[in-house]
């Protein structure tokens, strides 16, 4: 699929999972070198900077919420930027460019007459894409919040997994974002060095740089809060089992001298007291009963118990 937007200047064509064919048409058009043009053909692994005298080419990878399992993936974006024109390629529907394509086509019916210019056009172009992993911050973070409520309702035990696994997702996207770095500055740089676009773009490459570095600290301050809360989850449940053990210590406590008790009237030997009353049984059950509140009671004053 290839959606073409003209701007004062230039063109944006955006592909969707191009063909060979259509990957050959838009080389042809653009002038695109065979070293460009097979590395648009299939996914690169990871992230590439490869410029040549007519075009700069950027393979970058941006975290997204997965719709089929609902983890966090990534998804592999290819910039093209040259003289008079920006080619996007994708391997996958993205969202942002989705967006941004009925954006700029509303737009174009809105206001007709409004002239975008190409380093305008590539700082939407990137805000949109960073925008949008903003977007899967606040959803991750908004998971993490109902979390964190039913972790201090008494829901602990359940929260451990969610809690790892928002985590998980945390790191993902941190990973994602601390390998555009070094490729995102390079390619800025080829730009400028190539005069692709007029004298503004510097400013417009410094805030696309800023936008990268904040959603980067935005994660890495999320992510740390979700290790925190990993912490104290496994604070309260250390604290419940303990709580847990010192009950079960206590009863055990109580029950021992009751079965000592139980275990002296068992013996049969000359001397055992009551062993001819014919209450003997209650009277026993009452000096068991007896010990055993009187215990419970201790517990209690030393708030043991309760």
């Amino acid at each position: 699929m290839i959606f073409r937007y003209e701007y004062h200047g230039g063109v944006w064509v955006d592909l969707e999972q191009p063909s060979e064919e259509e990957m050959q048409q838009i080389a042809s058009e653009f002038s695109i070198s065979g070293r460009i043009e097979k590395e648009l053909l299939s996914p690169t692994p990871v992230p590439l900077v490869a410029a040549d005298a007519g075009a700069a080419l950027l393979v970058l990878h941006f975290p997204a919420h997965g719709a089929e399992n609902g983890e966090t993936g990534n998804q592999e974006i290819d910039v093209i930027v040259g003289k008079h024109f920006i080619l996007t390629v994708r391997y996958e529907v993205i969202a942002p460019l989705y967006h941004l394509k009925k954006l700029l086509e509303t737009q174009k019916l809105v206001a007709p007459h409004t002239l975008l210019t190409a380093d305008v056009l590539f700082e939407i172009l990137f805000v949109h894409l960073y925008t949008s992993v903003r977007d899967h911050i606040n959803h991750v973070v908004d998971h993490l919040a109902h979390v964190e409520r039913d972790m201090f309702d008494g829901a602990e035990r359940t929260t451990v997994r969610s809690i790892s696994s928002i985590s998980r997702e945390f790191l993902h996207m941190e990973a994602a974002l601390a390998n555009q770095e070094e490729p995102l500055g390079r390619f800025l740089n080829v730009l400028g060095q190539h005069e692709f676009f007029n004298a503004a773009f510097a400013e417009r490459a410094e805030h696309i740089l800023a936008e990268r570095t904040q959603v980067a600290r935005l994660i890495e301050t999320h992510r740390a809060v979700a290790s925190e809360l990993r912490e104290t989850n496994i604070a309260l449940l250390e604290a419940g089992q303990n709580e847990i053990m010192k009950k079960l210590t206590i009863v055990n406590f109580i029950f021992l001298p009751l079965g000592l008790i139980s275990w002296i009237f068992a013996m049969r030997t000359e001397g055992i007291p009551f062993i001819s009353s014919p209450n003997a049984f209650w009277i026993v059950l009452a000096i068991m009963f007896g010990v055993a509140m009187l215990l419970t009671l201790f517990f209690i004053k030393k708030r043991w118990l309760f």
